[in-house]
């Protein structure tokens, strides 16, 4: 025979606060009730007071706070899906903090709800360990912002173009529109290949030539096939920058005439200029002794030479394999790579120069006796 127990219902403990302050009164004249309750209405009258009191000097303070995070995020162009969780976040915590205050202030014990906050905290966390993990490196890819919208990646083992970031997962396009969702918690732990971090990069290709080949003209000849596209930098990337730009403004003067007429238009001479030569001597000494300090720190150089480069990569078994290296804009990466081939396959061979096949040379001895 099984025996059974039902559980027993705790007596609440407000019942027994409530007998015990019920208590107080017994043995107390009736002027000294009224007295007693007058004075706890009174005392409570007071920490209400000061708890509305202190409601609204907190709800001021953050409004204030809530402001100058929006504004903050807002100027450094932050992503609008982190934006609204950090203030909605903010707001939530702050308006908390705010309401355990008044509870302690009105003398309500807060512990219990701090313990039982806690309690549902440590069980939706362990509950949701996964989904927060993605959560949390959504934030800070957002915060740290290695790659954007719009950039070239590789990541988790997948290549494409950056089409959203969102909390919990990025999406990314390949380059045959399909779209792949990794979760942001591999992106932010993990290795991320950028190929749009920088603005220019080194395009690479490895031609191979019959062992008949003159080395040096194949090299000359070459150079002189890369430095002939004006996508490619000569030799450094500062000046094809400048000449980028000079391209540009020229296109924009051809298509807008106006600009042209109205940037060769004299400007008057202002008459504070006449009365300050000092200052203007002034700032040409301390530009003069700034450009002397940078010069005499000769470690440090100004400017890398990315001139296109051609040499001898590799003596293979039918070729020689000449590598050729360039560099040039990102934008014209792809369109430079594949424009090369297409010269190299045509013009090479029209120079002089031939691709060899596989080829295996068998020499056989004379002297060797047959079988009869």
């Amino acid at each position: 025979m099984i025996q059974t127990e039902l559980p027993q219902i705790p007596i609440a403990d407000g019942l027994s606060e409530g007998s015990k302050a019920f208590n107080e009164f017994k043995g107390l004249s009736f002027d000294d009730a009224i007295e007693k309750v007058a004075n706890g209405l009174v005392s409570f009258g007071f920490k209400l007071l000061i708890a509305i009191l202190v409601f609204y000097i907190g709800r001021f303070i953050i409004r204030k706070l809530y402001k100058m995070t929006l504004n903050v995020m807002t100027k450094r162009r932050m992503d609008a899906s982190l934006t609204t969780f950090v203030l909605s976040l903010i707001k939530m915590v702050l308006y908390f903090i705010l309401i355990i205050t008044i509870i302690g202030i009105l003398g309500i014990e807060t512990s219990s709800f701090l313990a039982i906050f806690a309690s549902a905290g440590v069980a939706i966390g362990m509950a949701l360990s996964g989904t927060l993990q993605n959560f949390a490196g959504g934030v800070l890819i957002l915060l740290l912002k290695p790659y954007k919208v719009g950039d070239y990646i590789e990541a988790q083992g997948y290549a494409g173009t950056v089409k959203s970031i969102q909390l919990f997962h990025t999406v990314i396009n390949t380059v045959d529109n399909k779209a792949i969702i990794i979760p942001n918690g591999g992106l932010s732990t993990g290795t991320i290949n950028n190929f749009s971090l920088e603005n220019y990069r080194r395009v690479d290709w490895t031609i191979c030539l019959s062992y008949d080949t003159d080395l040096e003209a194949a090299k000359r000849t070459l150079l002189e096939m890369v430095d002939a596209d004006e996508r490619i930098v000569k030799k450094y990337i500062e000046d094809d920058m400048k000449f980028r730009e000079e391209q540009a403004l020229e296109k924009e003067r051809e298509l807008h005439p106006e600009i042209l007429e109205h940037q060769e238009e004299v400007k008057p001479q202002h008459w504070w200029k006449h009365l300050f030569p000092r200052l203007k001597k002034r700032k040409k000494v301390i530009h003069q002794s700034l450009t002397e300090d940078v010069e005499m720190n000769a470690a440090i150089p100004v400017k890398v030479e990315r001139k296109p480069f051609v040499g001898l990569n590799e003596m293979a078994d039918s070729s020689i394999n000449l590598v050729v290296r360039a560099w040039t804009h990102s934008s014209n990466y792809w369109g430079v790579y594949f424009d090369m081939n297409e010269r190299f396959f045509t013009e090479l061979p029209k120079k002089g120069f031939s691709f060899p096949f596989p080829q295996l040379d068998v020499h056989f001895d004379g002297n060797v006796i047959r079988p009869q």
